[in-house]
C-alpha cells in the first residue's frame, strides 16, 4: 500500500484546522488506505498555531511567512525526507474534500501520470463552486498561456488540490517557484517532459478566513503568471 502524505499550507486559518482535521481523521477511521497529514503553519498571526497543538495535528512551524510557494515546498521536503510515495497538497481553507484524493492519485497509482491536477473544469458537474467570472477568466488565459509554452491544455491552472509521485516530490523538494507556484511549477514539469493528467473533484467555497488573491489583484496576478509562463526558461533538474 502507497505510503502518502497530505501537505497543507496555513496561514491564518484557525477557524477552519480543527474541521479540515476531523474530516482527514474520519476519513482514515473508514477507508483502508491512510493519509498522514502535515500542516505547515507559515507565519500565521492569529491562533492556528494553538488550534494546531490542541487538536495534536503533526505539523510545523515556519517563523516568517514564506507564501505559498515556501510552504508548499516545506511540506515536500518533509515527504522526500520520509520516504513517501506520494504527496498531496490540499488548501488549508477548507476547499477541497479529502474524499477526493482517492480520484487525484489514482492516475500515479496506475501509472499514468507523475502530477495530478484536480480540477473544477473538466466535468461541470463535479463542483458547484467554480470561482468568480473574473477569476475563470483569467483562469483561461493562464490555461492557453500553459498550452502555448507546452503544448499541453491544463484547465484548472491554479489549483492547489494536486497530487505527486515520488519523481515530482524530489524535483519540487529541490526547486519549487514561490511566485505563482501552481501554474508555473505545472509549466516546468510538463517542459521536463513528466506526465500530468487532471481529474475531476469537488471544492467548496472557503467558509472562514480570506483569500490570498484579493479582487484588486486580480489582474495583476493574471499579467504576472502569463508573462512568467512565456518567459520560463530551463529546468527543475540541475542537470
Amino acid at each position: 500500500m502507497s505510503k502518502i502524505l497530505l501537505i497543507i499550507p496555513s496561514y491564518n486559518e484557525e477557524k477552519n484546522i480543527k474541521k479540515l482535521f476531523d474530516s482527514i481523521c474520519q476519513y482514515n477511521d473508514s477507508h483502508e488506505q491512510k493519509y498522514d497529514v502535515l500542516f505547515i503553519n507559515d507565519g500565521s498571526k492569529d491562533n492556528t498555531e494553538q488550534q494546531l497543538c490542541l487538536h495534536d495535528c503533526n505539523h510545523v512551524t515556519l517563523i516568517q511567512n514564506l507564501g505559498i510557494g515556501g510552504a508548499v515546498q516545506t511540506g515536500y521536503k518533509y515527504a522526500l525526507e520520509h520516504n513517501y510515495d506520494i504527496a498531496i497538497q490540499m488548501d488549508g481553507d477548507g476547499q477541497h474534500d479529502v474524499n477526493c484524493v482517492e480520484n487525484i492519485i489514482r492516475p500515479i497509482q496506475e501509472g499514468t501520470a507523475n502530477l495530478v491536477i484536480g480540477s473544477r473544469f473538466i466535468d461541470s458537474s463535479s463542483s458547484k463552486f467554480k470561482s468568480s467570472a473574473f477569476r475563470r477568466l483569467g483562469i483561461k488565459l493562464i490555461s492557453m498561456a500553459i498550452r502555448m509554452k507546452t503544448g499541453k491544455r491544463i484547465y484548472d491552472t491554479t489549483s492547489g488540490f494536486r497530487a505527486a509521485d515520488y519523481s515530482i516530490i524530489k524535483e519540487f523538494a529541490s526547486s519549487y517557484p514561490t511566485e505563482y507556484p501552481e501554474p508555473v511549477s505545472t509549466t516546468f514539469v510538463l517542459k521536463n517532459g513528466y506526465k500530468v493528467d487532471e481529474v475531476a473533484v469537488s471544492m467548496y467555497e472557503r467558509e472562514n478566513g480570506v483569500s490570498s488573491i484579493r479582487s484588486w489583484k486580480n489582474i495583476y496576478y493574471m499579467i504576472n503568471v502569463i508573462l512568467s509562463i512565456i518567459l520560463l526558461k530551463g529546468k527543475l533538474k540541475n542537470d
